[in-house]
C-alpha cells in the first residue's frame, strides 16, 4: 500500500505550501461593524488615490513573491486606464493584521480614498474596521464570505460563485444525486455548505455529505465511508472541496481503486485541477469537472503581465488588476461619488482579468466562469465563460 501511495503522497507534500496562499480564507476573521461602506467622495478633475495593501516584509519567500506580482499587477492596471488617473500608493503589511490595520489608518491620513487589499481574511476584517468610521470602502483579496459587509468587499472567487456554476452545469447534464466530500476544517465546512446551498438550488438533488480528517491517514479513513455513502444515495456525482495542495492526489488515485470509477461516477471539484500543471497527469482527475476564469482573457493578461515583468504572475496577482480596473472604470464616470456602494455594486459589473465579475450588496461577488474538464492531461472547455450577467453560467 505504501508504494502504491507514494507517489500521490508526495505530490500532497510538495503542493501544500500553495494551499496556504491560494485559499486565503483560512482564519476565524472579526465581527465587521461600522458604517455602510457609503465611500469617500472623489475630485473628478484629480488623480485618484488609492492604497494597495500587500504583504511587503512578510517573513515568507512566497508571500513576498505574491506582493511584488499584486503591485505589478495594480501599476499594470493603473497604466492601462484611459481617461482617468490613479495615485497608487503602497503599503506593506508583513501579512499581518496588526500592521494591516496600521497601514490602512496611514493610508487614510495620506488621504487615500479607497483601499485595495490586503491578502489574508484576518488581515483585511481588520483594515476594514480601522478605517470603517471613516467612509472608507476596502477591496480586500480574500474569498472568505464570512468577513465580507459593511465597507468590506471581497475581490476573490468564492466557494458560492463556483459552486453554483458547477452544480448548474451538472444538472443541466443530467446529474441529478449529488455527494459532497469536504475536510473538516473551516475552508471544507465553508465548501461543503456552499456545494449543498449551490446544488440544492440547482433542481438538483444533494445526496448527503463525508467529511474527512485533513491529513493522509484522514483521507484513507475517508474513502470506505464515500463508497458506501454514493452506493446507499445512489449518488451519480461526487463534488470535492480538496484542492491540488491537498487531499486531491490521494483521491483521484483511491476513489477509482474502490470502485467509484470517474467512468461511471462524475467526480466535481471545487477548486480548479490545472494548477499546478502537473496535476492535470493524474489518471483519476481526467474527465473531472471544474471551474476556471475566461481562458482567453487570463492567457491574455499573462502574456501581458511577463512582457511587462519579465516572469510569469502568480495564480491570484489579477485581482489587485482587477480592484484598480474597477475603480478606474466608477471614477472615470466622473461622479463624486463614483465609489460609494451604490457604485461599486452596479448590476452590470466589471471586466476583469479572468472575465466579468461584480461585487454584491453583501461585499461579495460574483464572476463569470467557464466549466473546464481534462482529456488526455490537457485543459478543455467544456462552457465557455459568460461574458455579461442574466444569461448562461448565472
Amino acid at each position: 500500500m505504501f508504494a502504491v501511495l507514494s507517489p500521490a503522497r508526495k505530490a500532497l507534500s510538495r503542493l501544500m505550501i500553495l494551499f496556504s496562499l491560494v485559499w486565503l480564507a483560512a482564519c476565524q476573521p472579526v465581527s465587521l461593524s461600522g458604517p455602510a461602506g457609503g465611500g469617500s467622495a472623489i475630485n473628478p478633475s484629480k488623480p485618484v488615490a488609492v492604497a494597495l495593501l500587500v504583504p511587503h516584509g512578510a517573513t515568507s519567500p512566497q508571500e513576498q513573491t505574491l506582493a511584488r506580482d499584486l503591485e505589478a499587477a495594480a501599476r499594470l492596471a493603473a497604466a492601462d486606464l484611459q481617461g482617468v488617473q490613479i495615485d497608487l500608493r503602497v503599503y506593506g503589511t508583513a501579512g499581518n493584521p496588526a500592521q494591516a490595520q496600521t497601514a490602512a489608518r496611514n493610508a487614510v491620513a495620506d488621504g487615500a480614498r479607497i483601499i485595495v487589499g490586503p491578502l489574508h481574511a484576518e488581515s483585511a476584517n481588520a483594515a476594514a474596521v480601522a478605517v470603517a468610521d471613516k467612509g472608507v470602502n476596502v477591496l480586500a483579496f480574500s474569498n472568505n464570505p464570512t468577513i465580507a459587509g459593511g465597507n468590506l468587499f471581497i475581490l476573490g472567487q468564492t466557494f458560492n460563485t463556483t459552486a453554483s456554476r458547477l452544480a448548474g452545469f451538472a444538472s443541466r447534464q443530467g446529474k441529478k444525486r449529488i455527494l459532497a466530500v469536504y475536510s473538516d476544517n473551516l475552508a471544507g465546512q465553508l465548501g461543503r455548505n456552499a456545494i449543498e446551498q449551490a446544488v440544492n438550488a440547482s433542481g438538483s438533488q444533494f445526496a448527503g455529505s463525508v467529511g474527512y480528517e485533513f491529513s493522509q491517514q484522514g483521507v484513507a479513513s475517508a474513502v470506505p465511508k464515500i463508497r458506501a455513502a454514493a452506493a446507499q444515495s445512489n449518488a451519480d456525482a461526487i463534488f470535492m472541496t480538496s484542492n491540488t495542495a491537498g487531499a486531491l492526489p490521494l483521491f483521484s488515485q483511491m476513489l477509482p481503486e474502490a470502485g467509484l470509477s470517474p467512468a461511471n461516477t462524475q467526480y466535481i471539484g471545487l477548486s480548479r485541477w490545472d494548477v499546478p500543471a502537473q496535476t492535470t497527469s493524474l489518471p483519476g482527475v481526467q474527465g473531472g469537472w471544474f471551474a476556471i476564469p475566461d481562458p482567453q482573457r487570463s492567457a491574455a493578461f499573462k502574456s501581458r503581465f511577463q512582457a511587462a515583468n519579465g516572469h510569469t504572475p502568480h495564480v491570484i496577482s489579477g485581482l489587485a488588476y482587477d480592484g484598480i480596473a474597477a475603480i478606474g472604470a466608477l471614477a472615470k464616470s466622473g461622479s463624486r461619488d463614483a465609489l460609494s456602494r451604490a457604485r461599486l455594486t452596479q448590476s452590470a459589473g466589471f471586466q476583469g482579468v479572468g472575465g466579468v465579475f461584480r461585487f454584491r450588496a453583501d461585499g461579495t461577488n460574483e464572476r463569470g466562469l467557464a466549466v473546464a474538464t481534462i482529456r488526455d492531461q490537457q485543459v478543455v472547455v467544456l462552457d465557455p465563460a459568460p461574458r455579461g450577467f442574466g444569461g448562461a453560467g448565472f
